[in-house]
């Protein structure tokens, strides 16, 4: 029980106009839930979908084959990627990072 309570222990809370309240109240309804649990399975849901938006990338089969054949073969480094190699490889020998 306890670990139930401790699990439900935050609070959110909001503002909003009568007609939204009667409306959220309505859908909760139809759904067959309680007004807080409608609420939050619908903030939760939404919640998912957004984060996962801005954490997916969608590609092409196109995009997905480039991205593969230049992972599975690389180009060479090129000057300016060694230049960058060598002088983080100084920088953390001069610190004793190694």
């Amino acid at each position: 029980m306890s670990q139930t309570v401790s699990a439900l222990s935050s609070r959110l809370s909001l503002r909003l106009d009568a007609d939204a309240k009667r409306k959220i109240e309505r859908a909760a309804t139809f759904a067959q839930r309680s007004v807080s649990s409608f609420v939050l399975a619908s903030a939760l849901a939404s919640a998912e979908k957004i984060i996962g938006d801005h954490e997916t990338l969608t590609l092409s089969d196109q995009d997905r084959d480039r991205l593969f054949a230049a992972l599975l073969d690389p180009p060479p480094p090129n000057r300016a990627l060694r230049s960058a190699f060598a002088d983080h490889s100084n920088e953390v020998v001069a610190h004793g990072d190694a």
